[in-house]
């Protein structure tokens, strides 16, 4: 694993919030909250936005598992996509460039979700909750997972547990641990497992590199 010198805590945040994609939902997200401030007038506007959350909360698990490790597809536009969005995240994890989800793959997935949105509910400040609550809990995952692969000791025991497991992850093996801002969906789907009984991948850090895995000498 590389090593990283340790900053200050403030320069992590300057580093995190000056990226481009992160300023760019940064400056989404206040618009959308701003928005929705503005006009959400009954209850079930904010229960709209807490649909959103935990509808991220859901497909962080869903898409991280069945999309960015899906098996290589055969057609190359379709590899080199998925290669960007993960597999290269699996050898270089530290590059930020590869870390956070590109404005060119977030938005297009806003667009459709709130087009689906807005065929449920037939009223656009529904929709825009909807998603200032799906890009708050999106920044959220951002920086968790900036937090893991940095060298940043989170403040709170959960905060320093999620990190360790993360690392499974990606150190361990990539068949465990698709959770990254909660372990939640990993337990229901049998895909949280003690670490020390999951055998080290061979292909941890180049996905589909090697089908095999071997045992850690424990």
């Amino acid at each position: 694993m590389q090593k990283l010198r340790q900053e200050p805590r403030q320069a992590y945040w300057r580093e995190f919030l000056t990226f481009p994609h992160i300023a760019g939902m940064v400056g989404l997200f206040a618009l959308s909250f701003v928005w929705t401030l503005w006009n959400a007038t009954k209850w079930f506007e904010w229960i709209s936005l807490l649909i959103g959350i935990a509808t991220y909360g859901v497909s962080e698990y869903a898409t991280h598992r069945f999309l960015f490790h899906m098996q290589p597809p055969k057609r190359i536009w379709m590899r080199r996509l998925v290669e960007r969005l993960h597999y290269h995240h699996h050898e270089d994890p530290t590059n930020l460039h590869l870390l956070f989800l590109p404005l060119w793959y977030t938005i297009p997935n806003f667009l459709i979700a709130g087009a689906i949105c807005y065929a449920v509910t037939g009223r656009f400040v529904e929709v825009n909750a909807f998603l200032t609550g799906v890009m708050g809990y999106l920044l959220v995952y951002e920086w968790t997972h900036y937090v893991a692969h940095r060298p940043i000791v989170p403040r709170t025991p959960w905060g320093r547990w999620m990190k360790k497991v993360h690392l499974w992850h990606h150190f361990k093996n990539e068949h465990y641990w698709f959770g990254v801002t909660n372990p939640g969906m990993d337990f229901l789907l049998g895909t949280f497992e003690d670490e020390r009984s999951v055998p080290k991948s061979t292909s941890v850090r180049k996905l589909y590199a090697e089908e095999s895995v071997e045992t850690d000498g424990r």
